[in-house]
């Protein structure tokens, strides 16, 4: 075990406005955010420990436990997520296959912000999920750099083609999400066709509503950039219903997931 880990795996349920009553599970778990970005918008802050290598952050054992010992837990969805990109759990299938065995009559996801999706063993491993939704925020290298700030020298057009690539043979559900700012909200007609090129299930379109650096786009704003993606399946974070829930850890849910400070709350 990490010296950096903490003990929580399992928290939530959080009241997504895309997955339902989400139960988390942060298959990387660190003290401080651990990802190969350091989004200009992340609720979570500046990323403490900046990776981009995959390695093993808590054990399949250790997640069973937790999952036993929370009992049951009217949820929609198990949802990987947490502190960190989760795809850089070099176990994750492992992980996969616990929560599978202890949640069996609900399905499985995954937000990732598609960094390792190029790597064939990273796609094998996402096929394991019932759902993935996948980050693309930028249309370009240039605002790619400029909003996702991605550790190493990942690029926008292997991240696409990698999306691509896992599309091509994944038979459950891919979904998009874009989050919009002031950077790219000029950009939501190049975004749409991205989306249409990877043939999303679904694509959320999203403003940050958390307490970040920058500004959310209006309601009003999100809805002009909805209408850029007419004839898609989208969901807007301004529209989308949330449900009620009640974590059963408040302080290990907040940590990963900060209360909403602008108009709405999930």
């Amino acid at each position: 075990m990490s010296e950096t880990q903490i003990p929580n795996i399992v928290y939530g349920p959080v009241p997504s406005w895309r997955l339902g009553r989400s139960l988390g599970i942060d298959a990387v778990s660190t003290r401080g955010k651990t990802c190969s970005f350091d989004c200009i918008y992340c609720q979570l802050g500046r990323t403490v420990h900046p990776l981009a290598e995959r390695r093993r952050f808590v054990t399949a054992e250790i997640l069973r436990q937790q999952l036993a010992a929370i009992g049951s837990v009217a949820i929609d969805t198990a949802t990987f997520s947490g502190v960190a990109e989760p795809t850089l759990a070099i176990n994750l299938a492992e992980l996969v296959a616990v929560v599978r065995e202890a949640i069996s009559d609900h399905p499985i996801a995954i937000l990732t912000n598609a960094s390792l999706i190029w790597r064939q063993d990273v796609q094998c491993d996402l096929s394991h999920f019932d759902i993935v939704v996948a980050k693309v925020d930028a249309p370009t290298e240039e605002l790619f750099r400029t909003i996702n700030c991605a550790v190493g020298k990942v690029t926008l057009a292997q991240t696409l083609d990698g999306i691509r690539r896992f599309r091509e043979g994944f038979n459950g559900k891919l979904a998009l999400q874009m989050m919009f700012v002031g950077a790219n909200r000029d950009q939501a007609k190049q975004m749409a066709a991205i989306a249409r090129q990877l043939h999303a299930d679904e694509v959320q379109l999203n403003t940050p509503l958390r307490r970040c650096p920058v500004q959310p786009l209006s309601a009003a704003e999100m809805a002009a950039i909805g209408a850029e993606f007419v004839g898609l399946p989208t969901i807007n974070v301004y529209t989308a219903e949330r449900p009620q829930v009640m974590p059963l850890d408040m302080q290990a849910t907040r940590r990963r997931r900060p209360r909403e400070s602008r108009a709405i709350e999930g």
